[in-house]
């Protein structure tokens, strides 16, 4: 995010009096995304519907949530269940082209999106990327045996129909000072929330409704050796790289971690460089698992991504594995009768 995007930002997050001059468009941006969102509802604009059920995890305010962590952590639950889940996704930064695009876990993340290829690697799930949603679904069951999609981000992708939706929120930051783009971060009003299957608040404190971030170990870009989290509490000032939505969340994460640390921060999604890392020599470099993976071709022997876990509600896997068996039990009754 650019310096005026971050300042934007910011003045959604303290209210400042100034975003009132915006409201008109404010006003302009919700009736619109409340009309459209409606037409797909009554059928005036056409959904896709897959074969098998469709999860979306999103969110409906502009900026990291922590959602790509959630998506990580139910896939690994599903899998623990037996099933076989498969990702779609946007692809945000990955290079255009052809799309919808295959992405695999020895993709490289100017082809795939920093977030799409985390996925990959952490899952090892077919996944497929394109800006169309339902497109991408079709791809990737063209192609692969899956029970169900779930679509990273998408929540307000109508094109593509969905059998269940998660919203994931920050709790420390609430969704600002509830208005919608350009006076406030929402892309949808609060209203939104309350029609989705799940909220999951990033640190709330209900015990059906949190979702929990876990610091697990540190990894070696290099080499792949791992370090307890606490490993470099002692290890006197490192650097700490950050090219994420919420650059202050990891380095708060840092500071619980005992590490002393001097950020540098990036844009979103950032394209690092090897002159990203200048004057940076000489002492540990900590980044996060999203930022390492656009830093293989750039790895020192002292460059170390923090490997987090997303602590899920226990019923969510299953609620969502019910969708399945659902599903699946009607395709056999459909079967039967033809």
């Amino acid at each position: 995010m650019s310096a005026p995007g971050r300042a934007l930002q910011a003045a959604w997050y303290r209210g400042a009096p100034w975003l009132w001059l915006l409201r008109p468009l404010e006003l302009l941006f919700r009736g619109v995304a409340t009309l459209r969102r409606w037409l797909y509802r009554r059928g005036v604009l056409s959904s896709y519907r897959a074969a098998v059920p469709v999860v979306v995890v999103g969110n409906v305010s502009v900026g990291g949530t922590g959602k790509t962590p959630v998506v990580i952590a139910l896939v690994e639950a599903l899998q623990a269940l037996g099933l076989r889940p498969g990702v779609v996704s946007r692809g945000y930064g990955a290079r255009p082209g052809e799309f919808p695009r295959r992405v695999r876990a020895d993709a490289d993340a100017d082809e795939a999106g920093d977030e799409p290829l985390l996925i990959a690697r952490r899952t090892g799930v077919p996944l497929v990327i394109d800006p169309d949603r339902a497109r991408a679904v079709r791809e990737l069951l063209r192609g692969d045996d899956v029970d169900l999609v779930i679509a990273d981000d998408g929540l307000q992708h109508y094109a593509l129909a969905r059998d269940f939706e998660i919203a994931v929120v920050d709790a420390g930051r609430g969704l600002g000072n509830g208005w919608c783009l350009p006076s406030g971060p929402l892309r949808e009003p609060p209203s939104r929330l309350h029609s989705v299957d799940r909220v999951l608040y990033r640190g709330g404190e209900g015990v059906r409704d949190t979702v929990r971030y876990q610091p697990r170990e540190w990894v070696n870009l290099h080499s792949g050796e791992s370090r307890p989290a606490a490993a470099f509490g002692d290890a006197g000032p490192v650097s700490a790289v950050a090219g994420i939505g919420q650059p202050a969340q990891f380095f708060h994460t840092l500071g619980q971690l005992g590490i002393d640390f001097e950020p540098r921060i990036f844009a979103d999604h950032h394209r690092y460089r090897e002159q990203d890392f200048a004057g940076l020599g000489g002492r540990p470099i900590l980044m996060t698992e999203k930022d390492a993976v656009k830093c293989k071709g750039l790895a020192g022997h002292d460059m170390w991504y923090l490997r987090i876990d997303a602590s899920l509600p226990q019923d969510l896997a299953p609620a969502v594995a019910d969708l399945v068996a659902r599903s699946q039990s009607d395709a056999g009754r459909g079967n039967q009768h033809d």
